[in-house]
């Protein structure tokens, strides 16, 4: 039990100071300072601000599910020690981070800022190469032919219509 308040800690300290924060919350607010538009209609910000909390969603709910079932954290250092495939990770193999995307484009959209669509473009090209270079690598490598068989039948970023069992 202790481990697992261990890594609940440690991923909830990643999303608040980490990545997530840094991009969802301190670069917008740097570049934004989360004004929205005067004429902006409400039923407009409103949707956005669903669809940001819809993006975070799969985020929140990947982080209990590698606390949890994989018994690890969101740090690639201290990573998960079984792999997560149930939950979204059933329709799109990286939940978290198409969630974060649409978190951040549903910000550029409340905020119209071509700043934020910026930030966009150059945090999803970055976390593509970090998956391809990196954590599809580092799963092979740990959960080899279950990986495996798992990358043959999720998609890496459009997510599956339907989901996907062999975890199950």
């Amino acid at each position: 039990m202790r481990s697992k308040r261990k890594n609940a800690m440690i991923s909830i300290l990643f999303i608040l100071f980490g990545g997530p924060a840094i991009l969802l919350v301190y670069v917008p607010y740097w570049l934004t300072r989360f004004r929205i538009h005067a004429h902006e209609p409400r039923w407009q910000e409103l949707l956005a601000c669903v669809a940001i909390a819809a993006g975070i969603a799969p985020l929140l709910e990947s982080t209990a599910r590698f606390v949890r079932i994989g018994k690890g954290t969101l740090v690639p250092t201290s990573a998960t020690e079984h792999l997560v495939v149930t939950g979204a990770y059933r329709y799109v193999r990286n939940p978290m981070y198409v969630g974060v995307m649409a978190s951040l484009a549903a910000e550029a959209a409340l905020f119209r800022s071509v700043d934020l669509v910026l930030e966009l473009v150059l945090a999803w090209i970055g976390f593509h190469l970090f998956v391809c270079l990196y954590e599809e690598r580092a799963l092979a490598k740990r959960h080899g032919p279950e990986y495996a068989d798992y990358k043959r039948n999720v998609p890496r970023w459009l997510p599956r219509l339907t989901p996907w069992n062999g975890g199950s």
